[in-house]
């Protein structure tokens, strides 16, 4: 095969399927070698060969024959360990569910995206349990950032090694799963995009749990573009509706309380530069107080966050049994912070959520879109939050500042590179909607790209 395709985007190797200049089956065995010969093994816990060349023999007849199923048919894609593949155990990144029974039928999402033709590859690491934004991994091994190579430098998660796989060019689109920010977080680290969709936009079924009512789901690609392919694949469509809009008199508004807050210096360059760009485009800036930022503060402060109310409800179980001591105890200690909050606690919780929805809703309106950092900095080195307990929880909360708002609200969410700083670390630009208003996010961002990524 004399094309490269490492490094391509979705929509230029579905061009060269579509022209038949590339074969799927070529594709699938390249994607393959290149991932098995990677210096980092990190990124996929497991890969599945006899199934991606099935696939891709399917696929390679239906483009030769004339009768894709979509535009992504021979496409590849890898799977983050939550989400079911018919005939494997989903161990969601941990040792203690090696043991369980296989999946009997692939997740809703997954058998979505086999119905356009893509080829799954594997199963790609992630924080056990999805319950880290840093993304280290004590089972499996923690995958590299492909930038900083002179440091060891973190993924991000708890979708890590999605991330890693797309940054690193070994496959067009990754799958992951995001309830604080595991899309948008491992997407800015690495210097790709990560789309966020609102938390019911697609079906869940399938798909290993962290919290009910802040999981969402969303994929890891080079390009926004790609990301609207793949939206309007996994809503079972035969191809995108979504078009470019124009950010000529696009209303945007930016949070001028707490996520502008202690960003390093080039963070905050970055996004300033940015938006200096999108006003030169013609969008229409606006910079507002967010009350219900400072509100969900002082809710979580007096009553414990819901992220951590539901995962301890969820891994009870396991917590007082023998498994305990075989789980990430980082993410133990974090899960068993939910112990403390009660069902009052909870249902406050739940009840305020609702109404800081409606607020915000009310403060921003349906047509504008929210703009701010994705993270406060850029990828630290990995070994000391390996090896200093305390600086690993500093490091995860300054992770995790910016993104889980958008959970909490409900927003749907695109991170898009807008560095890199001096050294080379990718920076993230987070551009987000309402509830619900993915198209409208989309739309724009797909106008906002290049002006945001400053070509």
């Amino acid at each position: 095969m004399a094309i490269d395709v490492q490094g391509k985007s979705a929509l230029q190797l579905a061009a060269l399927l579509q022209a038949g200049l590339l074969d799927a089956i070529e594709l699938a065995e390249a994607t393959l070698s290149a991932v098995d010969t990677c210096d980092d093994q990190a990124i996929f816990i497991r890969t599945t060969p006899e199934r991606a060349m099935r696939e891709a023999h399917d696929a390679s007849q239906r483009l030769r024959s004339g009768s894709a199923r979509s535009l992504l048919d021979g496409v590849p894609i890898g799977w983050k360990d939550l989400f079911d593949l018919e005939g494997q155990v989903t161990t969601a990144g941990s040792r203690v569910l090696a043991s369980s029974p296989a999946a009997m039928r692939d997740a809703a999402v997954v058998a979505r995206l086999r119905q356009a033709g893509m080829v799954t590859i594997g199963r790609l690491n992630m924080t056990e349990f999805a319950f880290s934004g840093i993304g280290l991994n004590p089972h499996y091994g923690t995958p590299r950032n492909p930038h900083g190579q002179e440091i060891p430098r973190i993924p991000g998660g708890s979708s890590s090694a999605s991330g890693v796989a797309v940054a690193r060019g070994l496959i067009p689109v990754a799958m992951g799963t995001d309830t604080g920010g595991s899309v948008r977080i491992p997407a800015a680290y690495n210097g790709v995009v990560g789309y966020k969709a609102t938390s019911r936009r697609y079906p869940m079924d399938g798909v290993f749990p962290l919290s009910s009512s802040l999981d969402s789901l969303g994929p890891l690609c080079r390009t926004v573009e790609d990301a609207v392919l793949v939206d309007a694949a996994l809503r079972g469509l035969p191809g995108p509706g979504i078009q470019r809009g124009s950010l000529r008199g696009a209303r945007i508004v930016i949070p001028s309380n707490i996520v502008l807050d202690d960003l390093e210096p080039a963070v905050a360059a970055s996004f300033e530069a940015a938006v200096e760009r999108l006003i030169g485009a013609g969008a229409i800036i606006e910079r507002r107080v967010f009350p219900a930022f400072d509100a969900l503060a002082e809710l979580t402060e007096r009553h414990g966050h819901l992220v951590n109310a539901e995962a301890h409800a969820l891994h009870l179980a396991r917590l007082n049994g023998p498994e305990e001591a075989n789980m990430d105890q980082r993410v133990v200690t974090r899960i068993k912070l939910g112990s403390s909050i009660s069902t009052p606690d909870y249902i406050t919780i739940i009840q305020s959520r609702s109404r800081l929805i409606a607020q915000t809703e009310d403060l921003v309106g349906k047509d504008a879109l929210i703009a701010f950092p994705t993270i406060v900095q850029v990828a630290p080195a990995i070994e000391p939050l390996e090896s200093d307990i305390n600086l690993f929880f500093k490091a995860n909360a300054r992770t995790l500042r910016n993104t889980p708002l958008g959970n909490f609200l409900d927003w749907c969410g695109v991170s898009i590179p807008s560095g890199p700083d001096r050294a080379g670390m990718p920076i993230g630009f987070l551009l987000s909607g309402l509830s619900g208003q993915d198209e409208r996010l989309l739309s724009i961002a797909l106008a906002a790209e290049a002006t945001i990524r400053g070509e």
